[in-house]
């Protein structure tokens, strides 16, 4: 339950020295460089250091080019591989110019091929039209259109027929939704025609100039098709043929690229004054002694790493580092947000919390071995973090079930477990019973108590750490909050029990004088402080203002409280749930084999559907109950700069 202790590494250079720096930087792959400008904002000489990035550029023409080739890259080891800028822009330009040559003969001879199909598919519509289309083409006063009509449209030709002599249309082929063919129209006509089709829905098709049949025309486009496809193939093999030889010596260039356009995206956080610069970074504490290593190595610069001591004005980067069990669980952390440098991580805790909550709520032995086994195969076969977690909670949910004695919806199907290993009569936690129900909900109120406390306190030690001393003495979750709900709770606890603590010195310094503390939380914090000016505005405004406030916080105990209900809720829900499946079962139709069938369905349904809402509840307990308390969650990732590992 931990934040990553980092460091603040500066370095001061000459220019000259500065690639050298920032190749140290990138490849020790720990520093997450900060804005330099941010450190040094009192000093008005520095400047923030504009220079682009001479690696973006041949990096993306690379990438362009391979892709358009069909190839694919990846990163390779380059330990011996050193080049320059002039170098890198030479090979490539090499091969865009190699394959950009091929890759435009392909394209070119990829569209002949499409156009030539096009252009066979159009005339195939047309076969056996018995006429010599070349001697139609020649013709100076007659124009013939090709193209297709709706069949509807067709049916209505001889109607219009009466009206035009010109709207003639011979029919070629017939499918079933349109008719290919041609109609012909004086050249004087041949608008006013083409308008009349058009409001038939014609469809031209636009046909090359035929010398011949349709037949005869067919067999020189499959031969113009055909030998553009050999021209095709040659042209592949050449790029095949280029590729490689070249691939291993392209696949180290554009590692390199990525590497260095990575390393140089370090220059954006750099100030510059005249030929000198300065960088400043984050790094682990405990790589600081390897880091100076590689630093010591570089000539032209100071350095120095130390730790911040103003946290909270320079907020430096948070990386978790949390025990096997717990990792998991720094996703749902993230998802509210990060914990700040200086702030509690609450991945532990969550952990904790989230499994055992999950396991009271939904405890089936046997339903809690699926949910076990659906979270390996999630993490197994799709990585899914997810799948961790139902891991854990499936777990505690088989757990629980033993104590509950439920197998798959079965409330007794243990019980000669019981009787076999603890010689028992029944289970013991019969959770439908009816003198187990108000011990549930009690004992779910008291787990509800007990986190709010432990909230309290945790808020109290985090608000000390970030010594915000209002907020841990003052608040309604620091120190007065924490005496004015413990010792509520503790006196309803002994009442129930037949003990009255109600005493005046009891009540009037364990809850009277907390709220009282936390009712004037403002102006005391500011004495705190030593402010001078630590009174309101007007005294009557912030009474006002404060009483309705303090209304809502002691609403608010109640409620946080009473949200609890739900875990105890929960496991009634589930135990009701499983008993109104086996009734169905019972009377459904289909003997033995229709009682299965309904007991698989009801348990597969019931895992799918309670396991989704038990999982949302118990993250909305641990969002609103416990990290609303304590947690902020306003902390940055530590992002050292890397190469990146994918591959294109």
């Amino acid at each position: 339950m931990a934040v990553s202790s980092v460091k603040l590494a500066s370095i001061i250079g000459v220019l000259p020295a500065l690639d050298e720096v920032i190749k140290v930087c990138g490849k020790s792959g720990i520093f997450h460089p900060d804005n330099a400008m941010s450190f040094y904002s009192k000093n008005k000489n520095f400047v923030p250091l504009t220079e682009g990035n001479p690696y973006s550029e041949p990096l993306r023409k690379l990438k362009d080019m391979i892709k358009k080739a069909g190839m694919s890259l990846q990163m390779v080891d380059i330990s011996d591989f050193d080049v320059n800028i002039k170098e890198i822009n030479d090979y490539v330009n090499y091969i865009s110019n190699k394959l950009g040559l091929l890759i435009d003969k392909k394209q070119e001879l990829l569209n002949e091929i499409a156009k030539q199909t096009n252009a066979l598919n159009n005339i195939s519509h047309f076969v056996g039209l018995d006429l010599n289309l070349a001697e139609i083409f020649a013709c100076k006063y007659i124009k013939v259109r090709f193209g297709k009509l709706p069949k509807e449209s067709f049916q209505k030709i001889n109607l219009r027929q009466q009206d035009d002599p010109y709207m003639l249309f011979f029919p070629c082929t017939v499918g079933k939704k349109a008719c290919w063919g041609i109609y012909f129209a004086p050249l004087e006509n041949i608008a006013d025609v083409d308008r009349k089709f058009a409001g038939l829905y014609f469809e031209r098709l636009w046909i090359n100039q035929i010398d011949g049949t349709p037949e005869t025309e067919m067999e020189i486009i499959k031969g113009l098709i055909n030998k553009a496809e050999q021209e095709l193939e040659a042209v592949n093999k050449k790029i095949e043929s280029f590729w490689k030889t070249q691939k291993d010596q392209c696949l180290r260039f554009y590692t390199k690229l990525e590497e260095m356009k990575a390393y140089y995206g370090i220059k954006k956080y750099i100030s510059k004054y005249n030929e000198s610069f300065i960088l400043v970074g984050w790094i682990p504490a405990e790589q600081e002694d390897n880091f100076s290593r590689q630093l010591n190595d570089v000539y032209g610069i100071e350095f120095s790493i130390e730790k911040i001591e103003d946290e909270q004005r320079h907020s430096p980067p948070v990386s978790l580092k949390n025990n096997r069990f717990s990792r998991p669980f720094e996703s749902f952390v993230e998802m509210y947000g990060l914990p700040s440098y200086n702030e509690i991580d609450p991945t532990v805790i969550v952990s904790i919390l989230y499994t055992l909550l999950f396991g009271i709520m939904f405890g089936d032995f046997g339903q809690g071995i699926v949910l076990s086994i659906a979270g390996a195969c999630m993490w197994k076969f799709k990585k899914m973090m997810l799948g961790k977690i139902l891991i854990r909670c499936g777990f505690a949910a088989s757990v629980f079930g033993l104590i509950y004695g439920a197998f798959f919806g079965l409330e007794h199907a243990l019980d000669p477990m019981y009787k076999l290993l603890f010689d028992l009569d029944e289970k013991p936690i019969d959770v439908l019973a009816p003198r187990t129900v108000m011990t549930i909900i009690v004992l779910a109120v008291v787990l509800g108590a007990s986190i709010i406390v432990l909230a309290m306190l945790l808020n109290i030690i985090s608000s000390f750490r970030r010594r915000n001393y209002e907020n841990a003495v003052f608040d309604q979750n620091g120190v007065a909050g924490l005496i004015f709900y413990g010792s509520l709770v503790f006196a309803m606890g002994a009442m129930t029990v037949g003990f009255n603590l109600m005493t005046l010195p009891y009540f009037w310094i364990l809850l009277i004088l907390p709220l009282l503390l936390i009712f004037f939380k403002e102006p005391l914090g500011k004495l705190l402080k030593r402010e001078t000016n630590w009174k309101p505005e007007k005294w009557g405004e912030y009474i006002v203002q404060n009483s309705f406030e303090m209304f809502e916080i002691l609403l608010s105990y109640i409620t946080n409280t009473m949200s609890f209900l739900r875990v105890g809720a929960y496991i009634l829900v589930h135990a009701g749930m499983m008993m109104v499946v086996f009734t169905i079962a019972q009377i459904v139709p289909g003997g033995i084999v229709g009682y299965i069938i309904v007991a698989i369905a009801g348990n597969a349904f019931v895992i799918t559907l309670e396991g989704l809402l038990v999982g949302i509840q118990v993250l909305r307990l641990n969002f609103y109950e416990l990290f609303s308390r304590f947690f902020d969650g306003q902390g940055r990732p530590f992002m050292p700069v890397r190469v990146p590992e994918e591959n294109l």
